[in-house]
Formats: structure tokens, C-alpha cells, sequence
């Protein structure tokens, strides 16, 4: 375990040292960042923070050092906060200089107070995210950060989150305090806020003033309070995030690692309820709004903590199984040492999603190119090396799509299945819109990060009516699939969200939604059972295998890739020389097709350059589909 637990267990006090070093010096800040930064590079420390991710809240001690892997949600107005104040003690009339970063609550003890006017105040910005789990995070990516962490927590003594049916200031959980703390909640309360930063009387004994009952994960609160996941069924803390340094540098659906200090204050939950009573007194007609506004933007700090942000980066991906930035210089061993392996792991990969397909071989090297596909530039509106694929053929009786998908779920990091019916056409709300009521951004099933893997069964979709929100909703998924954009709801307006989500759609004839490309199922083999037959498969697979596997799809994404000028000229003239022979046969579309193919070809064989060989497989892999769904033509009419 990294040496001295005091920079985990009490942040804050190293926060304090480097401030009391250098006084209002703005170097103390940097001293900060630089400080945690080195503390994280040894002896694995990362490991051994606490992370929101797999730790219940009450695990985790107030103000202690956690860090959190999360997706932006919304973002919220910036707010100003107290930087740096100064307290007056009211019998010695000592002063003293405090500072407010990384803190909700200022520090102030029994005797002293906040002297608003001092001209050594200083008033600071800083923006508030607010952070969700990783939509749609595969259950083995989960597991293997839950195996990696090496944090040492129990249920902290310190504090125990707040029973939602009761608030704070309840009756019957006053009477069981003692008359000063009654005395010190209605100093918190009178004393409001300034700046986006609150005081109280003495807040480390307002820390363990929550009522008496059991600790209460957030995994499993009920609570009234919307968390705002896009995904139904989703787990997990929520968050708001509160970031002092660079925030410019992050957009709306960034995926983020997180290191910060967690503050969870039951000041927080007592000054906000206080907030909504005041406002109960006024026209009603006039505060709806900012009341609305207030309990979304300032929730519980037991359901929704905050983490006030020391250290942020952005994550280039979410596997476990990869170092996390594929760039750096110290990832090249690892990188080079799996390319080196490259050929034997691909054709493990077939012959297992061979099986999954029911023995198609040609399907699962396509299902192999579009799992490794991503949009790599985008030209004017133009999305380059999205490639959604429709396989078609499906069996519509059988629950062969649902079992896919599982085998996909355990290859991916992160995966969505999308039930066509037409009941969730009308009524899933898939985009985002603005709530200029509570001033949010609601979230919609499209409000997804980049690279992950939105498999659409439309198998399901039976005869029936789609209504004006099921049109609409049928809308937005072509445009995700054409132009790789979702465009949020802002009621006046529409806000183009670009995105990077590989569509995989599954139907029994042509897709009713557009593909880059269309493959249909040949089965070889019908199992019985289709359940025990994709069980088995999985079953017989190493797990190390299956991690090579994971490592594989996600590696791949993120090769370079070029065409030399040769092989582009040699290019060239194939195409003037089809088109001589028969000018049906290939269009330009057609031309860009092949190169997608001919791109993921080379990449899934760990090529960064297109070869004369890999071309001609393109072709040929072409040629067989087209066939194949010609003869399917030939058999069922115009069905495809």
C-alpha cells in the first residue's frame, strides 16, 4: 500500500499544509495538483483509492481522497465560491484565513464567523458537471475494475447517510441531540450560503448528526429524485461534480476518470431543504421554477455526493484489460508485444463468432470488421469509417438475437440492446431534451459515449402504428446511423451532439433503418436449444482467451492507418476498369464501400497499411455477400 494514508484518509489537511506554506500565493494551487500527481505514479497508488465505481457511499469517509469513472451527463451553470475567507473569532477577535477550494461547507468553528467584508476574500469560479456510471458498462469490464482495486474501507463510523422518509430537522430525530447541535443546525441554517460556498457552526460535528438508522447504500434507495441515466435499469452512483482547473477541455458525454475529495455534509441536505420551505412562502407562480430548479441542482448529498475534482482526464477507452492511453510511450511494449500475437487470436475470434452465428463464416467476418469499426475524421458532414451492419435472416421465432447479443455484451466494454417493438418506439424517449424548468438536460436511450455498441433487434417489430414520438424516434436512430449525430431537444432548437456508436441491427428481411452494409444469415447449424447451444459456447472458451478477445476489438480501434500513394493509384485503376466492363456493376458508393471493408480487413489482420492482397479479399468478400443476397432475392422476391 503507497506510504502515509493521510493524502486517502484526509486530503484536505494536505490541502491545508501547502495552503498555509504559501498564503494567498496562487502557486499553492498548482502545488496541489502537483503534489497528488506524484502520489498517484507510485507503487500502483491508483489502485488503492477508493473508487465511487465499486464502493458503497457508506464505505467511504467523508472529505477522504476516492476517485469515480463517469460519463457527463449535463453540465450546469458555472458557480462562484469563496477561494479564500477569513473568520473572526467574536471574544478574541482573532482572525484567520481559510481557503474554500475542494469544500461545500467553510470551515468555521463555534466561535467564529465569517467576516463577508474582509478585503482578503476572494471570490472564485468553478464549474459543476453532473456525472453518471458509464452507460450500458459490460458487467466483466465491472468485474475486473472490482478485482483491480486494492482499497481497504469499512462502513464508516464517521457518517451514515440520511433516511430519505425523514429530514434532518425531524422531530424525533432532533430529540435525539443534544441542545448545542440543535443550537449549530439553526446557525447552518440562518447562515446560508455566498458564492456557492456554505457555512455552519462546526461542521465536522454536523458530519455525524445523520439519523440513527441502518446504513443505506445508494445502490438500492428509493428515492423521488430522478438520477437522470439514459439507460433504464442502470446502477450506480450519480454525482456532481465540482471542477476548478481546465473544464473547457470537456464536453457532454466525455467519459472521465476522477480524482477528487468526496464531500457528502449533511449541512448540504439541511441548508437545501431549509431553501424549499423559504420558498414556499412566495408566489407560487414565481418560484415553481427556481424551486425546481434547486432540488435537481442541489439533491441530497447522500443520494447524489459531490467530488470536488483535485485531478480529471479524459478516457480514450473504458477496458480494463489495456493501458489506459494507447498514445503514450509506456504503452508501446504492451501494444507491440499483442501485435506480435495478432494472427492466432483473430482466428480463434472467427471460429468463435463462426459458432455464434450458427456456422456462418462469411457473417462473422463481417460481425469482426464492424466490431472493430469507428469514425476516424469526419469530411464536411461526412462521417468517415462508421460501418453499421444489418445482419438479416434472423429466425424471427427463436431467441437468437437476445443470445447474440449476450456473446457480444461479453466481447465489448460497453453495449446497448435496443427492443424494436412498436410499443418502445412510442413511448422510450430516445433524445435528450432541455427541462428549462429545472434548467437540465434530460437524458434519452441515444445519449450514449463514444465506442459503444447499440445493437438493435428488430426482429420484434410487429404490425402496428407508430405515433408522432415513434416516428420521431425512428428519425433520430437514421441519423445516428447516417450522420453519426444526435440532435438533442432544446424546445426552440435542435443542438447537434456528434457521436461514435457502432450500430448493429438484427431483422428477418432488409432492415426498415438504413446499413452501410447488409449481410443475410446462412445458418449451418439449428440448434435445438438455442439458449444451452450459446451457453456451451461461451462456456468453452478460456476466460484468458476471451480477455485476448476483448483486448483485440477495443486495440484495433485506435491503429493508424494509410493508403500508399501506389496502392491508391492501383486503386484507381481497378475501378476504371470494372466500370469498362460493366458499369452497373460498381458506383462510386460502391467504391467507398470497399474501402471500409479493405480498411478493417487490414487493421483485423494488424496491418496499418492497405496491401495489393488485402484488396483483392475485399473484393472477394464483396462479391460473396452480393451473391448471397442476390440468390436470396431470387428465392423470396423482393422481401430484401
Amino acid at each position: 500500500m503507497p506510504c502515509g494514508e493521510d493524502w486517502l484518509s484526509h486530503p484536505l489537511g494536505i490541502v491545508q499544509g501547502l495552503f498555509a506554506q504559501n498564503g494567498v500565493n496562487p502557486d499553492w494551487e498548482k502545488k496541489v495538483i502537483e503534489y497528488f500527481k506524484e502520489k498517484l505514479k507510485e507503487n500502483n497508488a491508483p489502485k488503492w483509492v477508493p473508487s465511487l465505481n465499486e464502493v458503497p457511499l457508506h464505505y467511504l469517509k467523508p472529505n477522504s481522497f476516492v476517485k469515480f469513472r463517469c460519463m457527463i451527463q449535463d453540465m450546469f451553470d458555472p458557480e462562484f465560491y469563496m477561494g479564500v475567507y477569513e473568520t473572526v473569532n467574536r471574544n478574541t477577535k482573532a482572525r484567520v484565513l481559510h481557503f474554500g477550494k475542494y469544500r461545500d461547507v467553510a470551515e468555521c468553528g463555534p466561535q467564529q464567523e465569517v467576516d463577508l467584508n474582509s478585503p482578503r476574500t476572494t471570490t472564485l469560479e468553478r464549474q459543476t458537471f453532473y456525472c453518471v456510471p458509464v452507460p450500458g458498462e459490460s458487467t466483466w469490464v465491472k468485474e475486473a475494475y472490482v478485482n483491480a482495486n486494492q482499497a481497504r474501507v469499512s462502513p464508516s463510523t464517521s457518517y451514515t447517510p440520511s433516511r430519505h422518509k425523514r429530514s434532518y430537522e425531524d422531530d424525533e430525530d432532533m430529540d435525539l441531540q443534544p441542545s448545542k447541535q440543535k443550537e449549530q443546525h439553526a446557525g447552518a441554517r440562518q447562515a446560508g450560503r455566498v458564492g456557492g460556498l456554505q457555512w455552519c457552526g462546526e461542521p465536522k460535528r454536523l458530519e455525524t448528526e445523520a439519523s440513527t438508522g441502518q446504513p443505506l447504500s445508494f445502490l438500492n434507495v428509493s428515492s423521488p429524485f430522478d438520477l437522470n441515466f439514459p439507460l433504464p435499469g442502470e446502477k450506480g452512483p450519480a454525482c456532481l461534480v465540482k471542477v476548478y482547473e481546465d473544464w473547457d477541455r470537456f464536453k457532454v458525454n466525455d467519459v472521465l476518470e476522477l480524482y477528487g475529495v468526496l464531500s457528502v455534509d449533511p449541512a448540504l441536505s439541511i441548508l437545501n431543504s431549509d431553501d424549499r420551505d423559504a420558498s414556499s412562502l412566495l408566489d407560487p407562480m414565481e418560484c415553481t421554477d427556481a424551486a425546481e430548479e434547486q432540488r435537481v441542482h442541489s439533491p441530497p448529498a447522500s443520494l447524489v455526493p459531490r467530488i470536488h475534482v483535485i485531478l480529471a482526464q479524459k478516457l480514450q477507452h473504458i477496458n480494463p484489460l489495456l493501458p489506459a492511453c494507447l498514445n503514450k510511450e509506456e504503452s508501446k511494449p504492451f501494444v507491440s508485444g499483442f501485435m506480435s500475437e495478432l494472427s492466432p487470436v483473430r482466428a480463434e475470434l472467427l471460429g468463435f463468432l463462426t459458432h455464434a452465428l450458427l456456422g456462418d463464416s462469411l457473417a462473422a467476418e463481417y460481425l469482426i470488421l464492424h466490431l472493430i469499426s469507428t469514425v476516424y475524421t469526419r469530411r464536411d458532414v461526412l462521417p468517415l469509417g462508421k460501418f453499421t451492419l444489418n445482419l438479416s435472416g434472423c429466425p424471427r421465432s427463436s431467441s437468437f438475437t437476445e443470445h447474440l447479443y449476450r456473446i457480444i455484451q461479453h466481447l465489448v466494454p460497453a453495449s446497448f440492446r435496443l427492443e424494436m417493438t412498436i410499443d418502445n418506439m412510442n413511448h422510450l424517449k430516445f433524445i435528450p431534451h432541455k427541462d428549462y424548468a429545472a434548467n437540465r438536460l434530460v437524458s434519452g436511450l441515444l445519449q450514449l459515449p463514444s465506442s459503444t455498441s447499440l445493437v438493435i433487434d428488430e426482429t420484434l417489430l410487429e404490425q402496428g402504428q407508430l405515433d408522432t414520438p415513434g416516428v420521431h424516434n425512428v428519425t433520430a436512430l437514421s441519423n445516428l446511423i447516417t450522420w453519426q449525430k444526435v440532435d438533442y431537444d432544446f424546445s426552440y432548437h435542435q443542438m447537434e451532439f456528434p457521436c461514435n456508436i457502432n450500430v448493429f441491427i438484427t431483422s428477418e428481411g432488409r432492415s426498415l433503418l438504413p446499413a452501410d452494409c447488409q449481410i443475410h444469415l446462412q445458418p449451418q447449424i439449428i440448434p435445438p436449444n438455442m439458449e444451452e447451444y450459446m451457453d456451451s459456447l461461451l462456456s468453452a472458451v478460456l476466460p484468458s482467451v476471451l480477455n485476448k478477445f476483448r483486448i483485440y476489438l477495443t486495440l484495433l480501434r485506435f491503429l493508424d492507418y494509410s493508403i500508399s500513394d501506389e496502392i491508391t493509384k492501383a486503386i484507381e485503376d481497378d475501378f476504371v476498369e470494372m466500370r469498362k466492363h460493366d458499369p452497373q456493376s460498381i458506383t462510386a458508393d460502391d467504391l467507398h464501400q470497399l474501402l471500409v471493408v479493405a480498411r478493417f480487413l487490414s487493421l483485423s489482420a494488424g496491418q496499418t497499411t492497405l496491401s495489393r492482397e488485402r484488396w483483392l479479399r475485399a473484393k472477394q468478400l464483396e462479391s460473396v455477400r452480393r451473391t448471397r443476397l442476390q440468390q436470396q432475392r431470387c428465392v423470396n422476391g423482393n422481401e430484401l
